[in-house]
């Protein structure tokens, strides 16, 4: 059997899950804070050592301050981000999954022992560091390593994870919703962190990462243990071809896939020099170097691949999907009361865990451009009834329209901008795209969660017109600029763009 026929090769599928634990991590960051906060900042007691001797009951803090503390760990995601495409690309994406977890373990004791706020925040920068970084490398991993058949799926278990994460983090809140155990809360994050630690060293290093770096044994021998008892011949080729060129691939693969006239004298190849050290380009061999964050604007393909990528991470966090979480609780006050808002809240990050279910199904047959059409639709639709709902104070209305904007989040712009960051970017160019849209995703995260409280205040529900407006933008982008990535493999979707 080809390995371009295989769809979910069970080693495969282990070393995706043991990479989303990352994911799950990320979510449960995001999530601890928004079950036990009123008790972290804000407790009676305050400073004083009442229900435990070696630590204040709580961190007494402004709303302002409040406010930073909890946005403060997207500061260290744009840092990881940022700077996440140089470590993976001199480290690789296994290593720097593995040692990604240090942050997550360290913010999540620094958290759980603080005696001060400034403690609180830099472990929630901390943790924020992981975050972004495992942003970057955990999709890139997943895409890379992903079958053509099952790469839709595969990526979207990176948001399914971090759904599972928030989900958690709320449920088991509750209960640790007290003084003094919503210290355990925010520590419970070292646990997968941990466990990914010692797992993921049992997965295999993402073959196409190792054809950048010439280490075309091992690549091929990983691809085959990612694809089990299946011919790679034809995968290994269009791999070696996209990231070395097509002399290359000819020389080291049975696969011939050169018209007559095309064919190239593979004796100028010498197999062994490709091992090791830098592959040499000959008669017109197109081996690309790793592109670094200046080059890629540079290089008009796949300048064209960055600009898309990243407004797509753009449109992921100014279309507001976060402000109608934070203010969810807020919405639903106004027909119920404030305990029942609060379990309200939890249903909302339900709706959106089952949404990513329905995604995890819908992406492969679907497709990634159809889907994304509809949930950004969605999002300015029910952004409207939002308004309306807001204006006239028609509670049932305004559930309806939370729960419609999480669900047409959760199907297409949650998911698919991560997934099409690796999916569009050939290996040589990945990490550098990654590595800004993800710097751009979280800093849209952070200016999301300082501006629209200010917004939000002096227009109320007339502020989400804005995100209505936006999601209208996107869906139009959409159309015209984004490309169908469904059954293709990385190499051809990056051909696409040289037209």
């Amino acid at each position: 059997m080809d390995s371009l026929d295989l769809k979910l090769p069970g080693y495969m599928v282990y070393c995706v899950i043991i990479a989303c634990l990352g994911s799950f991590s990320n979510g449960w960051v995001i999530g601890s804070a928004n079950v036990p906060g009123e008790v972290t900042h804000a407790c009676v007691n305050g400073m004083n050592h009442i229900a435990n001797s070696a630590f204040p009951d709580c961190l007494p803090m402004n709303d302002a301050l409040w406010g930073f503390a909890v946005s403060s760990f997207c500061v260290g995601g744009l840092i990881g981000g940022l700077f996440g495409g140089t470590i993976q690309t001199k480290y690789g994406r296994k290593k720097t999954i593995i040692f990604n977890n240090l942050g997550w373990v360290l913010g999540a004791v620094l958290i759980g022992a603080s005696v001060s706020p400034a403690m609180f925040i830099i472990g929630r920068i901390l943790c924020g560091l992981s975050c972004g970084l495992g942003s970057l490398s955990t999709p890139t991993y997943v895409g890379e390593i992903s079958t053509v058949k099952g790469r839709g799926m595969m990526g979207t278990c990176n948001q399914f994870a971090i759904v599972i994460g928030i989900l958690l983090a709320s449920v088991v809140g509750l209960p640790l919703a007290y003084v003094p155990l919503w210290r355990i809360n925010y520590a419970i994050v070292a646990i997968p962190a941990i466990a990914q630690f010692f797992l993921m060293p049992g997965c295999v290093e993402s073959p196409r990462y190792l054809i950048t770096q010439n280490r075309l044994e091992e690549a091929r021998a990983n691809l085959q243990r990612l694809r089990p008892n299946a011919n790679i011949e034809r995968e290994f080729y269009e791999q070696v071809e996209g990231i070395l060129g097509t002399t290359a691939a000819n020389a080291l693969t049975s696969v011939n896939m050169k018209t007559t006239e095309e064919k190239i004298d593979e004796k100028e190849f010498d197999s062994a020099n490709l091992e090791d050290g830098v592959a040499p380009v000959a008669n017109g061999g197109d081996c690309h170097a790793t592109l670094n964050m200046i080059q890629i604007f540079q290089d008009p393909v796949i300048r064209k691949i960055a600009i898309t990528v990243i407004l797509l991470h753009v449109i992921q966090q100014l279309i507001g999907m976060n402000a109608v979480m934070y203010y969810s609780t807020t919405i639903f006050n106004m027909s119920f009361d404030a305990e029942m808002s609060k379990y309200m809240a939890i249903v909302t990050t339900v709706v959106n865990f089952v949404s990513t279910i329905v995604s995890l199904f819908l992406i492969d047959r679907m497709g990634r451009r159809p889907l994304l059409l509809i949930a950004e639709a969605g999002a300015c639709i029910f952004s409207v009834l939002l308004i309306i709902g807001y204006v006239y104070e028609i509670g049932a209305l305004l559930i309806v329209a939370v729960f419609g904007y999480v669900l047409s989040f959760a199907i297409g712009v949650g998911p698919i901008p991560w997934m099409v960051t690796s999916e569009m970017s050939p290996v040589y160019a990945s990490s550098a795209v990654g590595s800004i849209a993800t710097a751009v995703n979280w800093a849209m995260n952070f200016l999301i969660g300082q501006c629209f409280p200010v917004i939000f205040a002096e227009i109320q529900g007339y502020s989400f017109a804005i995100f209505a407006a936006i999601a209208a933008m996107a869906f139009v982008f959409t159309w015209f600029r984004v490309p169908e990535t469904k059954n293709r493999s990385i190499e051809a979707i990056v051909k696409s763009f040289e037209a």
